[in-house]
C-alpha cells in the first residue's frame, strides 16, 4: 500500500511543566504501520483530567515526547487489510488512546490532540449513528469509566446509588445509575451549587457535605452501592463508608496523583466492600453507547 499523503502532527508535551499550558504544535512519528491497524483522520476530542496527570507525570514518569487527549472520535482514512472488524475508509470510529504506552511490537502512542491518530484495529469502536460525535467522546473514557462499576455491581432497580463528586465522570454517574433504573440516584459534593444540575439530570438527592453540617447523620445507612469520581486523597471517607447501608459497596473510580490508600474499621462494621475500577472495556464502551442511543 503506498504511503499516506498526511502528516502526523499534534498538541506536544516535552516535559511536566508542559501541563501549564506550554503544549507546542509539532510533528510526531506514529507507530509503524501494521496491517491490522487503522489511521484515523481526528474529528473531535474529549477532555480529560487524565490529561493533565499524563502531562505532569503525576502517575508516574511519562515518556516525552507526548501527544495526549484519549477520548477520540474519527474518520477512518486507512484501513490495514488484517483489521478486524467491520471496518472500512470513511466510517466513523471512536478510540481511547491509550497515550505513552508501548505497543507490542515497538513504537509509542500518541492521542488525540493531532490531526491523525494510528491504532490496532481491536481497540476501535464504532460510534451509533443516534450519539452525535461531540457527545460521543467524552464518554469514551468519563463516561465508560463510571458505566463500568455501575453494572459490575449490579445497578438497577432495588438498589440505591450515590455518586461523589459531580464534575466530568460525575455528569456521566448520575446519567448512568438514572437509566440504568435504579431505586434512588444521590449525588454528593462538598457545595451546593451543583444540586440543579443534578436535579436535572435525574439526581432524587443532592448532598453538599460542606453546606449541611449534619450530612453523615442524616444520610447514614442510606446507600446500597458509591462511586467515587474524586481524584483526591484528602476525603471524609469515614462519613463516606457510613453512608453505606450493611453489605454495601464502594468503588473508587477517581485515582490519586500520591497514591495514597484508605482504611476504616467502619467498613469492617458494616460488611462494606470497598473496591476500585479504572476506565473500561472495549464491549463494555459499545454496551455504554448501545444504552445512549436507546434511551437519547
Amino acid at each position: 500500500m503506498a504511503q499516506p499523503d498526511y502528516k502526523f502532527a499534534g498538541w506536544i508535551g516535552l516535559a511536566p511543566e508542559t501541563a501549564d499550558g506550554k503544549m507546542v504544535w509539532q510533528e510526531f512519528e506514529p507507530k509503524e504501520w501494521e496491517e491490522t491497524d487503522i489511521d484515523i483522520k481526528v474529528t473531535h476530542c474529549g477532555i480529560c483530567g487524565s490529561d493533565l496527570h499524563t502531562l505532569r507525570s503525576g502517575w508516574g514518569p511519562t515518556k516525552y515526547p507526548c501527544c495526549v487527549g484519549h477520548e477520540i472520535i474519527g474518520i477512518a482514512v486507512r484501513v490495514g487489510s488484517k483489521a478486524v472488524g467491520d471496518i472500512k475508509v470513511g466510517n466513523r470510529f471512536g478510540v481511547v488512546g491509550t497515550y505513552n504506552g508501548i505497543h507490542l511490537h515497538g513504537g509509542k502512542s500518541y492521542g488525540g490532540y493531532s490531526l491523525y491518530n494510528r491504532t490496532p484495529s481491536n481497540f476501535v469502536i464504532k460510534i451509533p449513528d443516534a450519539i452525535p460525535s461531540a457527545d460521543a467522546a467524552p464518554m469514551l473514557c468519563g463516561g465508560v469509566t463510571v458505566y463500568s462499576p455501575l453494572k459490575h455491581n449490579g445497578c438497577g432497580p432495588g438498589k440505591r446509588v450515590g455518586i461523589i463528586g459531580v464534575g466530568g465522570l460525575g455528569h456521566f454517574g448520575v446519567l448512568f445509575t438514572k437509566a440504568l433504573g435504579a431505586d434512588k440516584v444521590v449525588a454528593i459534593s462538598r457545595k451546593a451549587s451543583k444540586s440543579a444540575d443534578s436535579l436535572q439530570m435525574g439526581a432524587d438527592t443532592y448532598i453538599a457535605t460542606e453546606d449541611e453540617p449534619d450530612w453523615a447523620t442524616k444520610y447514614a445507612r442510606s446507600l446500597d452501592l458509591i462511586v467515587c469520581t474524586v481524584s483526591s486523597s484528602k476525603m471524609p471517607m469515614t462519613e463516606y463508608l457510613g453512608l453505606h447501608a450493611t453489605n454495601g459497596s464502594l468503588v473508587q473510580a477517581g485515582l490519586p496523583e500520591d497514591g495514597s490508600l484508605f482504611a476504616n474499621v467502619r467498613n469492617l462494621i458494616l460488611r462494606v466492600k470497598v473496591d476500585s475500577s479504572f476506565i473500561g472495556s472495549p464491549n463494555e464502551i459499545r454496551e455504554m453507547l448501545y444504552l445512549v442511543a436507546e434511551k437519547g
